[in-house]
């Protein structure tokens, strides 16, 4: 059986808004009036890409390598979780070929952060910028996004083998 020389991967995350900040965005503290909640530093973007390498992978998902019932992932940086992640799949033989990325936020604005975003998140991975596509979307005052009740973001990532064309046994 012929296996495919690449993978897709999902990646979803949404946590709850309070007041307060900074918002923990794309690996960047963003001045704002609320910030996301969560065990971690609830950084939506980076746990959406965090899961789409690891599903592209079938290396399971941010739950499993950081359970919220563990104490240690208490304020845990995001960019330390993603880093990890993108090392087991380095480790499985995969390496990322792009990323795309949509944050669903009413506030703030995000085209003002995203290139800082998405060198952020190049950094992290140790991909050019070109290979992070990011994008946004309002609530259009509807529902918890549109409330700014809660911030929301979904990644589809692209493996590829890291020695080239056929797939890590």
């Amino acid at each position: 059986m012929h296996l495919p020389s690449f993978r897709i991967g999902l990646g979803h995350d949404t946590h709850r808004l309070e007041p307060g900040g900074p918002l923990m965005l794309g690996g960047l503290a963003i001045d704002h009036d609320r910030r996301a909640v969560g065990h971690s530093d609830a950084d939506v973007l980076l746990h959406a890409i965090t899961d789409a390498i690891l599903g592209a992978a079938a290396l399971g998902d941010i739950g499993e390598l950081f359970p919220d019932t563990d104490p240690a992932n208490k304020g845990r940086d995001s960019a330390e979780m993603l880093a990890t992640a993108a090392a087991r799949l380095a480790s499985a033989g995969w390496t990322i070929a792009n990323l795309d990325c949509v944050i669903f936020a009413q506030r703030p604005k995000i085209l003002p952060h995203r290139e800082r975003m998405r060198e952020r998140v190049a950094a992290i991975l140790g991909l050019a910028v070109d290979q992070v596509g990011l994008k946004a979307k309002t609530g259009e005052a509807v529902g918890p996004i549109g409330e700014q009740l809660a911030i929301a973001a979904e990644c589809v990532a692209l493996i590829t083998p890291a020695g080239g064309d056929s797939p890590p046994a």
